[in-house]
């Protein structure tokens, strides 16, 4: 096997196989990224906290277990990011906010940090976020506009607009965010990577979300067999996370090759309620029947339920004014205008009003259940837009007044908490990326990762 000349642009299971060939080190694989990230963070922003010192102190540990035949995981000494949400021992977690300050220690891993770190992988860096995760693109006071690498004047989305960033850019090739209204699928659909919301608890997270049953953690990749392995990893069991689901009885990666054709697949192209661009449409409209003639049944249904907008955004906004109910006195005058707007409207709700909303969206997931006895997978666009000016909350001229207003794709399967996974299903004529979602049952997140492998391998083609 012939030495790659592009490491920074390998998934990482090419370069787990060239570590395993000998004909590539962990060390080197580490100082291309780095090397990537010096070139090409400027433009785009993806990162808030890089430090080659100590990733090339990991990269030297696996390049040595690697010598000696005792690799530690499945993606021992592949380069990783880490959204800037997770506690990660040593490193400060900001969360894109000038209120959360760095120097005081940093003793403790997440559950995420952890499992990656006992695999061996290579940490480079903790990657942007809008404040404290709060909305669908990604900038802050603290750390400035995050920018889209197809087209730097554009949006990447968010919240985990960082690490779709930095995986497009080639600035390493795996990452992890969280989604709690679509924060991963959406800069996956407006960055042109994959981005997989497992089922909630699947992934556990430790301290609690105060966005609660909304709140889940996902990879971010080049490929699906990537996100497949990030699963494995991922998915372990950590006692922190009281909502954590029990351990799986199989992998994930081994779930990739199996047959889905025949699967029943319903399409929805609106799901009833959204406008959608045309050309967006025009697209998924392309992929699905691309996906049918594979050998997938795809049939036109909606699943049947109304917009859950309204009560989405008293979940998230109830979510927000908890979480920042806790901060220093003075901290409304220093947050984005638009959280201390949420955090305002989320002091007025009650526990009654929040318990409806949590009915609304129980309610769905009932008929989400119903709809899967008939259907295997349901399949949408994941954004009903490409990616839009950076340095907006929402499309300029669209008159929308929130986030949550363009990304009603995203957002209910928050709330029914199924796995959905954004894919990449080809771009507009300007070149911007457009995202394909593929939704299943709750539980149902090797067959997600299945038929998202199986659409992956036709669209590219």
């Amino acid at each position: 096997m012939d030495i790659p000349t592009e490491p920074a642009a390998m998934t990482a299971v090419e370069l787990v196989t060239a570590y395993s060939a000998g004909a590539l080190s962990p060390v080197e694989a580490t100082r291309a990224v780095l090397d990537a990230i010096a070139a090409r963070n400027d433009s785009v922003n993806a990162y808030c906290l890089v430090d080659p010192d100590r990733s090339m102190v990991q990269a030297k540990e696996s390049e040595a277990r690697w010598h000696s035949g005792h690799v530690q995981g499945l993606l021992d000494g592949v380069p990783i990011s880490i959204k800037d949400i997770f506690l990660t021992e040593g490193w400060p977690t900001r969360r894109g906010s000038t209120s959360i300050q760095a120097d005081v220690p940093w003793p403790v891993d997440s559950p995420v940090a952890a499992r990656l770190r006992e695999d061996g992988l290579v940490f480079v860096g903790k990657t942007t976020t809008p404040e404290l995760a709060w909305k669908g693109v990604t900038d802050s006071p603290l750390t400035g506009i995050t920018r889209n690498p197809v087209d730097p004047s554009k949006t990447s989305g968010g919240s985990s607009g960082g690490s779709a960033a930095a995986v497009a850019a080639g600035m390493g090739p795996i990452s992890v965010g969280t989604d709690g209204g679509g924060s991963v699928r959406i800069p996956a659909s407006f960055c042109g990577i994959v981005g997989f919301k497992p089922t909630h608890g699947r992934i556990p997270l430790y301290p609690a979300s105060p966005f609660g049953p909304l709140a889940h953690a996902g990879p971010m990749t080049r490929t699906v067999e990537d996100t497949a392995l990030l699963m494995d990893i991922l998915s372990l069991t950590d006692p922190r996370d009281p909502t954590a689901l029990a351990p799986t009885v199989t992998t994930f990666r081994s779930h990739l090759a199996r047959d889905v054709r025949g699967c029943t697949v319903a399409y929805s192209g609106t799901l009833g309620y959204v406008d959608v661009d045309p050309e967006v449409a025009s697209v998924v409209d392309a992929a699905v029947r691309r996906l049918d003639e594979a050998g997938l049944r795809v049939v036109a249904a909606d699943p049947g339920f109304a917009d859950p907008l309204e009560a989405f955004e008293l979940l998230w906004a109830a979510g927000a004014a908890t979480m920042l109910s806790k901060f220093p006195e003075g901290t409304r005058e220093r947050v984005d205008p638009g959280l201390g707007e949420v955090w305002d409207q989320g002091n007025t709700y009650s526990a009654v009003d929040y318990l409806d909303a949590r009915a609304v969206a129980a309610e769905i997931g009932i008929v989400m259940g119903a709809f899967h006895t008939a259907h295997d997978v349901l399949i949408t666009p994941t954004m009903p837009i490409p990616a839009f000016e950076a340095g907006h909350d929402v499309p300029p001229g669209s008159g929308l007044r929130s986030w949550p207003q363009w990304t009603g794709f995203t957002y209910p399967f928050n709330m029914t908490q199924q796995p959905a996974i954004s894919i990449p299903a080809g771009t507009t004529a300007e070149g911007l990326p457009v995202g394909l979602q593929i939704v299943g049952p709750r539980h149902s997140d090797d067959l997600v990762l299945a038929v998202a492998r199986f659409a992956e391998t036709v669209l590219g083609s």
